[in-house]
């Protein structure tokens, strides 16, 4: 479980990732909210974002309308600040949980642990036939054998069965999995699709090409 902590307190973002260490989660950590959308940018594979409000050069509240733009990551706010008002913005703009300073660390683990369960249901692996995805250990096997997939065509496979039987279009794919800032086209995704489906072997053909429209991940 990889964990970012943006405070510009370094004693706070230090409580926090002892905490989390104990967990076995991974932690990045940011100082202030332009750093926070950087460290998203360069690991797509965040599983959630623990964020302060007030912070220098960009506060939480902005810092996270911009990360839920480049990916659709669990973020849980943290403040000092205990106002109906500030619980309410952070909400409107799509955090999944708040909670306000000084808080126990032992809590803030629980509230992780909720925000994750919710929001990924208890889901840790996907398995069809011999293909298995281990999500926590972010690992893709077919017959007990890894498949060496590129971080882009892992998040790519996610999103796909995690959305099982919908189908995606370029655009949809762009927007969730590159950002909205990227500028590419969709070539981008046919060529990843390619690389995705060649690495899945005999279940290639998961991936259904929707025509006119994208791609969709069916079962038989």
């Amino acid at each position: 479980m990889k964990v970012l902590v943006v405070d510009d307190e370094k004693l706070i973002r230090d409580v926090i990732k002892e905490y989390a260490y104990a967990e076995n989660y991974e932690v990045l950590e940011a100082e202030n909210g332009l750093d926070a959308i950087e460290k998203v940018k360069q690991n797509p594979n965040i599983d959630i974002v623990i964020m302060d409000i007030m912070m220098p050069k960009l506060d939480g509240y902005s810092a996270s309308t911009e990360i839920k733009k480049i990916h659709d990551i669990p973020i849980i706010m943290l403040s000092a600040r205990e106002e109906e008002y500030d619980k309410l913005t952070g909400f409107d703009i799509g955090i999944d949980d708040y909670i306000t300073k000084p808080f126990s660390p032992k809590e803030l683990i629980a509230r992780i642990k909720a925000v994750l369960k919710r929001v990924n249901g208890d889901l840790e692996q996907y398995i069809y036939e011999d293909l298995e995805i281990n999500y926590k250990a972010h690992v893709v096997k077919i017959e007990g054998e890894e498949l060496k997939l590129t971080p882009k065509e892992y998040e790519l496979l996610c999103y796909f069965v995690k959305n099982q039987n919908i189908a995606l279009s370029r655009e949809q794919l762009l927007s969730k999995l590159w950002g909205y800032d990227f500028f590419g086209d969709d070539r981008t995704i046919d060529t990843h699709i390619k690389m995705l489906r060649n690495n899945l072997g005999k279940y290639r053909d998961l991936i259904v090409t929707v025509r006119g429209m994208g791609y969709k991940f069916e079962t038989k």
